[in-house]
């Protein structure tokens, strides 16, 4: 039986103010993307990407077409359905790594896990394991994000987003932060939990090598896409094969 796709964008756009100040951020935007696909976003400062990002999130709404993720229009929501479906289905990773200074590795990774529902030491133990899985060491989980290095942040962040298990990833400039090594070590990583666990992956990055690890790349100018190449070779050193222009 032929599976659902993760995400499709019908016909979308965004549109910021009126008259002659009216921004299109995204402007008629199609796109699906398979259960199981990591696809690249790419494009430069002010080309729309995280506004796309953050209309498949729900954390906008468009101006016209439809975002379906996980099977659910998302106009068609309440703000707690959205909120429920994000929390249930979609894991988040910023540039910024977004941890609580106050909170320890440990209790960064386990809190989301308290909005469904279980146990604090159950939380916990679950917030171990996805630490493991991304390589924090074990004596780096009663430290503060402060005493972490840019990587180490970003990897507990990651596992942060993965503890309530979802199944789609959205990674807005993961590796922006990072030097190059530690942000190919990232890149290897996400890579790794794509293959692994049939993640769905979408990456927004400027970078043409970050946008390398995607089995897709999407190009956007202007709030539209305007090429669209598929990877012929492994990550980090890819051939791509036109699909649109």
């Amino acid at each position: 039986m032929e599976t659902s796709p993760a995400i499709v964008l019908d016909r979308v756009s965004k549109r910021y103010g009126a008259g002659a100040h009216a921004v299109n951020a995204v402007q008629d935007v199609s796109l699906e993307v398979p259960a199981g696909e990591f696809i690249s976003i790419m494009g430069p400062s002010g080309s729309g990407k995280s506004t796309l990002l953050n209309l498949i999130a729900g954390l906008d709404t468009p101006t016209s077409g439809r975002v379906i993720v996980a099977g659910e229009e998302l106009a068609r929501l309440s703000d707690d359905e959205r909120s429920r479906l994000r929390l249930r289905h979609v894991g988040f990773v910023f540039q910024a790594f977004n941890l609580f200074p106050t909170f320890t590795v440990e209790e960064n990774v386990a809190w989301p896990l308290e909005f469904l529902g279980h146990r604090w030491s159950d939380a916990r133990q679950r917030a171990g394991t996805v630490l493991a899985r991304v390589g924090v060491d074990a004596t780096a989980r009663r430290r503060r994000p402060a005493e972490l290095s840019g990587g180490e942040q970003q990897r507990v962040a990651i596992a942060r987003a993965l503890a309530t298990e979802p199944d789609l990833l959205l990674a807005d400039e993961p590796t922006g932060n990072l030097d190059s090594h530690t942000g190919q070590s990232i890149l290897d990583l996400l890579r790794a939990l794509n293959v692994e666990h049939r993640l769905t992956i979408v990456l927004v990055t400027h970078s043409t090598f970050a946008a390398t690890y995607g089995h897709r790349t999407v190009e956007l100018r202007d709030g539209r896409i305007v090429h669209e190449a598929r990877a012929s070779r492994e990550p980090g050193g890819a051939r791509v094969i036109p699909l649109r222009e």
